[in-house]
């Protein structure tokens, strides 16, 4: 078979440009070598490929692959991975800029895909294959999601008042603000006008410094009649992947003003617990019409609110609807009007008292003609509303010479009230009260006595328990810390971490307990340490604390490496199974058994080593499950060692080039392949058993088993392929295969893949024929000698300086500067029907039709191409055989299929033009300035052409299920050669 280019050409100044690659599938397979040491084991080798519902793919140069797509699609990544043993394959992310916290999801699985993706999602995305060979592979690609939210536009204006002057100057600024990527476009519109800043001195258009998101201002200097008019701003990403345009309009009058707003209630509100509280938000002013809305800082509105018409109502408050309340009017005119009120509904509780005696004679009991004072604190909201009442023995304290009542004490925590009694006489010894409370509040008040005397009154004690210093409890169970406290009155006793930095396990810093004992429930190893625990200084005398510690012990059981190991060996050769003890508490070893399969080893008698470890000869007769419990009084752990002769499973070969053969009466083979898994490390193989059984789609319960085989094979070496062909497969059935290595003693491990069919030949494997023309020799192409002029091989770098400008592409198809493309200009001197032909080699065809029910075509032919100019011409892909009486005619193949799919059959009887496959000005996106990139569907005729850039384009001619493929005429000459030209055509 032979392929030609051709093109023709129509008389101007235009250039026209073709970057190809052909891709040719041909009907050959690969005899795979056989190589000795490592055999076909081979590293990982990865790939990304992208699928779904993307819009573009940049490809800028090698190192950077960013894949563009519309916020809300499908994204849809494959890793294609190579490799033997077959690679495992992992997804990870991370964030897309640096203002985005690190992310991080791993997906162990080929295909990676996202539903409805956001722009948050975007970032690179890596793709690590491995397999044990050699070092990872690992590949990214770098998600770029598109998106436009709607714009806003606030209006901002100023007034200077000139003094001495009878007239006022008034600037207005309207800013329209959007969130895009890529950078959005802004056109301004008075009415339905786009706002020329060239052609109106009265307006300005600018981008201002330190804004969020993208911004344009338009300025209104010195408001004229004609500027109070309706004003759009239409955004755009010139319909980057199908994005439409956005647009918000705003009606500027001489009565704009900005929002206003009154309160109905103090900025401070203190109610009752169970109260209803009514906050209103009246708009005082603000044209157009401000929208009020109410919010809570910094948790959400309570689920009791009610807000309307700019009122918030909470129904039956509580403490814990306390807060910020924020009422905000916005009509997009100046700035939004904001008003807060602090709603605090009254608490109270946790009353607490302390006794300080005289601190200047650094005292730690009461003593007569000494000072002493009490101090009373309760924890309330508001805290500077309580009202601290104190008695003496029931009658109410008044201010003295010998007793004095602080309301507020500076020496103590905010909101603590004092008694200081003064040269404490013997007839102060008495009952002191204090009660705290809300004057005119409904809320409970609280009270507190304390009894002062000699007697009454002595420093606490703290002692640990005989015994107590170091309690020890098993993980999971639970311990009693005890400190003992004694005095009058008995203070709480506070326990914290002595010997790390660490909060308690409720997650507090100091746990307070009445009576000293501390209770820890589901112990785990990381709370072992010692604990403190300390008087506090409130609800008894306010002194030096005193503190003691105690030790916890968690005792665990053994930590035992491994806790499973799989071991192989050979018959009759020694095994030794050993067992690292790497922690425990108690680190004493109480004992160690050895059991095979569930009973008690007393045969074999284990190494008395601080480690244990067991070693025999394995044999047949003891293969199994052997288990190391080791114990230590508090618990035992199990080293389990899965001990037998059996063989390793075999590794399927995944890159069988074209295992699937066609045979007779619908059915095909295929050539199954695969290595074995350390052959040396158990007895010699002798063979394999293979099952084979079909699966019926949706029906997995179903499935049919077709035979069950033993098939011999010599001893595998490391790395050797193995093959095994399957035959009178059915079309298009799939089969379920499981393979087994067979000994002289037993059967190995079963593995299993399913097979699919599929058309051989349809899919590109780097083994096929592939031209970039990066090669002098051009893959084996040639010039036509029987057209006008010829193909030029170049690339941006060697391109002839005194070529026409504004032709040729600036760089190949991959974006690469230095790649090479085949070029022809169509400036002067030609003139009209001029043709360039570029004539393929020789491949051989088989049969040109495919089994019943296959849609099988020989081969199929994939280029890319880069045409620009109003007087381009035809481009067409010719196809002629080979045999010499043939030709002298060029026939053209036919196009019936969907975009980028069109089906080539070996017979030259039809016609295909690629000019019938040039874009449709009217469905296009655009990509940067005047440069759009245009989807092509099928039967659209040529068109001129206009952008300052054409966009490269890519066809595939393949008998894909989309083709509607007419074969209008068949040639049954199996094995004749033929030959393709792609010929260009000026008009």
């Amino acid at each position: 078979m032979l392929a030609a280019l051709t093109c023709r050409l129509f008389p101007g100044y235009e250039g026209s440009k073709l970057k190809m690659e052909l891709f040719w599938i041909l009907l050959f397979s690969i005899i795979h070598p056989y190589t000795r040491g490592q055999g076909v084991y081979a590293p990982a080798n990865a790939q990304i490929s992208h699928a779904g519902q993307a819009c573009v793919v940049k490809e800028d140069n090698i190192s950077e692959r960013i894949y563009t797509i519309r916020e809300g699609d499908r994204l849809e990544l494959q890793c294609l991975v190579k490799g033997h043993p077959q690679p495992q394959v992992r997804w990870t992310k991370t964030a897309g800029s640096a203002s985005d916290k690190f992310q991080e999801t791993s997906i162990y699985n080929e295909t990676l895909r996202i539903e409805g993706i956001q722009r948050v999602q975007g970032g690179r995305y890596y793709c690590k294959a491995d397999n044990g060979v050699g070092v990872a592979a690992i590949k990214s690609i770098r998600v770029d999601v598109q998106y436009l939210d709607k714009p806003v536009l606030t209006v901002h204006q100023t007034i200077s008042d000139v003094r001495g002057s009878y007239y006022q100057e008034k600037t207005v600024f309207l800013r329209c603000t959007v969130n895009s990527n890529p950078p959005a476009r802004f056109i301004w519109k008075r009415g339905n006008t786009p706002i020329e800043q060239s052609k109106d001195t009265g307006v300005d258009i600018y981008e201002p410094l330190y804004t969020q998101g993208e911004t344009k201002v338009l300025k209104l200097k010195n408001l004229r009649p004609k500027d109070f008019a309706n004003y759009t701003c239409e955004v755009t990403v010139r319909n980057v992947c199908d994005i439409p345009e956005s647009s918000v309009t705003f009606r500027l009058t001489n009565a704009t003003t900005p929002p206003a707003l009154r309160l109905s209630v103090n900025e401070t509100l203190v109610v009752d617990p169970g109260k209803d509280v009514t906050l209103s938000c009246e708009v005082t002013a603000g044209f157009p019409k401000p929208t009020v809305t109410w919010s809570r800082y910094p948790n959400p509105l309570p689920r009791n609110s009610l807000v309307r018409n700019g009122t918030l109502t909470l129904r039956s408050v509580t403490p814990a609807d306390s807060g910020f309340y924020n009422c905000t009017a916005v009509n997009n005119v100046g700035n939004p009007a904001k008003r807060n009120v602090n709603l605090l509904v009254r608490s109270m509780g946790n009353l607490t008292f302390q006794i300080t005696p005289d601190s200047n004679k650094d005292s730690e009991s009461i003593q007569m003609g000494r000072d002493l004072k009490l101090s009373c604190h309760v924890d309330a909201q508001p805290q500077d509303k309580v009202n601290y009442t104190w008695y003496k023995n029931a009658a109410l304290v008044y201010n003295s010479d010998s007793l004095i009542v602080l309301r507020s004490d500076p020496d103590m925590a905010p909101g603590t009230s004092s008694l200081e009694i003064v040269d404490m006489k013997f007839r102060d010894q008495a009952t002191y009260s204090c009660v705290a409370n809300f004057p005119g509040s409904t809320v409970p008040e609280m009270r507190v006595d304390v009894n002062i005397t000699q007697s009454s009154v002595t420093p606490p004690i703290l002692t640990v328990p005989a015994g107590g210093q170091v309690v020890s409890v098993r993980e999971g169970g639970s311990a009693d810390l005890v400190c003992l406290v004694d005095g009058k009155p008995r203070p709480p006793v506070l326990w914290s971490r002595a010997d790390k930095d660490l909060p308690m396990p409720t997650g507090e810093w100091a746990v307070e307990t009445r009576n000293g004992r501390l209770r820890l429930t589901n112990v785990t190893r990381d709370l072992m340490g010692s604990y403190r625990c300390q008087t506090a200084p409130y609800n008894g005398l306010n002194i030096k604390p005193r503190q003691a510690q105690v030790q916890l012990n968690v005792q665990y059981a053994p930590v035992l490496d491994p806790v499973f190991q799989d071991v192989r060996s050979p018959n009759y050769q020694f095994v030794t199974l050993r067992c690292l003890i790497q922690k425990s508490n108690p680190a004493r070893v109480a004992s160690v058994r050895w059991v095979r399969n569930g009973e008690p080893l007393s045969s074999l008698t284990p190494n008395p080593q601080e480690n244990p470890q067991l070693k025999f000869k394995l044999d047949p007769s003891n293969n199994g499950t052997y288990e190391c419990r080791v114990s230590n009084g508090v618990g035992s752990s199990t080293c389990t060692f899965n001990v037998s002769s059996r063989p390793y499973n075999a590794e399927f070969y995944f890159d069988t080039p074209n295992p699937i053969r066609i045979q007779k009466v619908n059915n095909y083979s295929y050539n199954l392949q695969w290595t074995q898994r350390e052959p040396a490390a158990t007895d010699r193989i002798i063979g394999y058993w293979v099952n084979v059984r079909t699966i019926k789609q949706n029906d997995k319960m179903n499935q049919v088993n077709m035979f069950s085989k033993q098939i011999d094979k010599k001893e595998p070496l490391k790395g050797g392929l193995m093959s095994y062909t399957l035959t009178d497969l059915k079309i298009p059935v799939s089969y379920e295969i499981r393979l087994a290595p067979i000994t002289t003693y037993s059967t190995g491990d079963y593995v299993s893949r399913t097979i699919q069919y599929s058309e051989p030949y349809i899919y590109p494997r780097p083994s096929d024929h592939v031209c970039g023309f990066e090669d002098e020799r051009i893959c084996g192409f040639s010039q036509d000698r029987g057209d006008k002029f010829d193909w030029t091989r170049q690339n941006h770098l060697t391109q002839n300086p005194k070529r026409s400008s504004n032709t040729g592409p600036e760089m190949d198809r991959s974006g690469n500067k230095e790649g090479y493309y085949m070029y022809i200009e169509a400036s002067r001197p030609r003139v009209t029907g001029d043709n360039a032909r570029l004539l393929s080699p020789l491949y051989n065809v088989t049969a040109a039709r495919g089994p019943k029910g296959s849609g099988r075509l020989p081969y199929c032919v994939s280029f890319f191409y880069h045409m620009k100019g109003k007087h381009i011409g035809t481009t067409a892909l010719n196809c002629c055989p080979a045999h010499p009486q043939e030709w002298h005619s060029w026939h053209t193949l036919p196009l019936h299929c969907s975009p980028h799919q069109v089906a080539l059959p070996t017979s030259p009887l039809h016609t295909l033009h690629l000019a019938q496959m040039m874009p449709q000005p009217t469905q296009h996106h655009t990509h940067g300035r005047g440069h759009t990139r245009t989807h092509t569907h099928m039967h659209m005729h040529a068109r001129t052409h206009t952008h300052r850039h054409a966009q490269t384009h890519k066809y595939t001619y393949t008998p894909a299920q989309a083709c509607t493929y007419i074969h209008t005429g068949t040639n049954t000459h199996t094995g004749r050669q033929d030959r393709h030209a792609l010929t260009y055509v000026a008009h």
